[in-house]
């Protein structure tokens, strides 16, 4: 069985429209999905009533807080609707389950796991060592389409600065090319 027969076999398809929330940090969830259309905020609320934007997430990729969906605590994170979406909901426990019985999808748990340890480990990188400029230069080489999909105070929320700060760099660097 691959990821697909399993989403046929054990997702429910779920379409949501632009400003949805799937799901909200504090809710218990422990459902994952599979972005079948659409693209996605993942996004912290701190204390202060503040937005810290976590990733966004485009489609064929998997997301789900997965605090709650392995120990069954709260979700960490909300997540919202930037675009109409069509999400497959899975449970976690059925992938573990079949996961265990099948080794391609159990490769391709593995896979996830690493590509989002990955995707973990780069965005630490580039907090604690890169400049702003930096961090925004990475992010439009890996998501070109960005800046037409999301608002610039998306953008400076993920970067951690403000949308000032992020004009000046936009500013900077359209000033290099010309």
């Amino acid at each position: 069985m691959d990821f697909f027969e399993f989403l046929d076999q054990h997702a429910v398809a779920q379409q949501f429209g632009r400003g949805d929330h799937v799901f909200r940090q504090g809710d218990a969830d422990r459902s994952l999905y599979f972005v079948r259309y659409g693209f996605l905020k993942a996004y912290y609320l701190t204390e202060s009533g503040g937005e810290q934007i976590k990733s966004f997430i485009d489609q064929g990729k998997v997301i789900g807080s997965l605090t709650a969906a392995a120990v069954g605590e709260p979700n960490t994170f909300s997540l919202v609707c930037l675009e109409a979406c069509t999400l497959m909901r899975f449970s976690f426990d059925a992938l573990r389950e079949q996961a265990a019985q099948n080794a391609a999808l159990s490769e391709m748990v593995t896979s996830l796991l690493l590509e989002l340890a990955m995707k973990k480990e780069r965005r630490e990188y580039e907090f604690l060592c890169l400049s702003a400029e930096e961090r925004y230069r990475r992010l439009l080489a890996r998501m070109p389409e960005l800046p037409t999909r999301v608002t610039q105070q998306d953008i400076a929320l993920y970067l951690g600065i403000t949308p000032v700060a992020l004009s000046r760099i936009k500013k900077r660097l359209a000033d290099q090319v010309g």
